[in-house]
């Protein structure tokens, strides 16, 4: 895939070559061409190991396909796809808004939330630091 007026000759007497691999466009995100199309999925926020499988399996892709190989077509028509699904900063704001909303209510999970605490129901006496550390922040992601 990569051109010889792509490389970049360095350290000639060793005869090594540095090729920078061309990049694939996918939603504003540039991913190299040996990258697999599943883990390049996997990076954006709200999509994990079940939506990612679920993409390759509608688009009959295969799971160790990489970036590189497909046709424009289907990578325009993942592209379609993922802008038409709630991810990335869609997702944290709506996140964000929940928690708010529960806040605003004033109900036990919201003070919780205000207050740093546990939410589900876990213990406070010992096991309290993962909970404050979370929930310090609104859930940026």
């Amino acid at each position: 895939m990569v051109r010889e007026d792509e490389c970049i000759h360095t350290l000639p007497a060793l005869s090594l070559r540095i090729c920078s691999p061309s990049q694939v466009f996918i939603l504003g995100v540039n991913f190299p061409e040996t990258r697999l199309l599943k883990k390049s999925l996997e990076t954006f926020y709200g999509i994990g190991v079940q939506h990612s499988s679920r993409i390759l399996a509608k688009h009959s892709i295969f799971p160790a396909a990489r970036v590189g190989d497909l046709p424009t077509k289907t990578i325009l028509a993942i592209d379609a796809e993922l802008s038409s699904m709630k991810i990335e900063n869609d997702l944290r704001k709506e996140l964000r808004m929940n928690i708010n909303r529960l806040r605003d209510m004033g109900s036990y999970r919201g003070r919780r939330h205000a207050m740093g605490y546990p939410v589900r129901g876990q213990r406070t006496r010992s096991q309290i630091l993962t909970a404050r550390k979370l929930n310090r922040v609104d859930r940026v992601g």
